[in-house]
């Protein structure tokens, strides 16, 4: 907080209209990304938008949710109604206009989504925002944009809501990995045993996916490509990193997948 020349404390804006951790902006944009290789069209960057705008708000919203729970007001906290305000009014506009401009129903994704947006905002409006269930209902919740993009250019349905199954593995995956991963390299117990069975569930999804034509035949390889990532990452061969490279790999490893999957959508493979 820094001070003015009149004496009054002052909150720079980015402390509060951008969200502190970076980890997030992979899990925004490969559903937004992928949703418009399934099916470009003016609605799906319309929705693809709103989702930013949304994914923004959280960090206001759960900075107001933090001073209402503890009774106090602090400058930052009239700062952040007003850029929480903002982005809900953009991002209200840019759905208006994606169900204007729309090529089929899209609302059944967003039915959907509801309920697990709701359980992250619930964990952040009890200052438990860090823990595993709402990092990884965060990450699922915004994994729903691809399907809403999709529904919206006129993809067909199994598609649409095959990409969301694979970014959701994906993303509650990559959760439980970097955490684990985070804690082995602390010293700490870390329970790598659950994060690679979740990995071995998620390339038996992904392969089912695939059988069904939900998905490409390239999707059960990228979970391949991830399973080996945990396995190395959370054995004792792994070299120790920073939080920070960590989330920068996961990051090469979320685009990756993007790539991968939006070659396999295209070109049936």
């Amino acid at each position: 907080m820094s001070m003015e020349t009149g004496g009054r404390p002052t909150v720079p804006w980015k402390s509060v209209a951008l969200p502190a951790e970076h980890g997030g902006w992979g899990f925004l944009v490969e559903p937004a990304l992928l949703g418009l290789v399934l099916a470009p069209s003016a609605a799906g960057l319309c929705l693809a938008l709103a989702a930013l705008a949304g994914f923004l708000a959280r960090h206001p919203l759960r900075l107001w949710l933090l001073d209402r729970r503890k009774q106090v007001r602090y400058p930052r906290t009239a700062l952040a109604e007003r850029v929480l305000a903002g982005y809900a009014v953009l991002a209200l506009l840019l759905l208006a206009a994606g169900f204007a401009l729309a090529r089929a129903p899209f609302w059944p994704a967003l039915a959907v989504v509801a309920p697990i947006g709701l359980v992250a905002l619930a964990f952040d409006a009890l200052g438990r925002s860090r823990e595993v269930v709402p990092e990884s209902a965060g990450a699922v919740a915004l994994g729903a944009s691809a399907t809403a993009i999709a529904l919206a250019g006129g993809a067909p349905a199994g598609l649409a809501w095959g990409a969301w199954a694979l970014l959701a593995l994906r993303a509650a995956t990559s959760v439980l990995y970097v955490r684990a991963r985070i804690r082995l390299d602390r010293g700490l117990s870390a329970g790598p045993r659950a994060a690679l069975a979740a990995h071995a569930v998620a390339l038996a999804a992904a392969t089912g996916l695939a059988s069904a034509g939900w998905a490409p035949w390239l999707a059960p390889a990228v979970f391949f490509v991830l399973l080996g990532r945990a396995a190395w990452g959370l054995s004792s061969w792994r070299r120790p990193v920073r939080p920070q490279a960590l989330g920068f790999q996961e990051l090469g490893y979320g685009l990756l997948t993007l790539a991968l999957l939006a070659v396999g959508y295209r070109l049936e493979l």
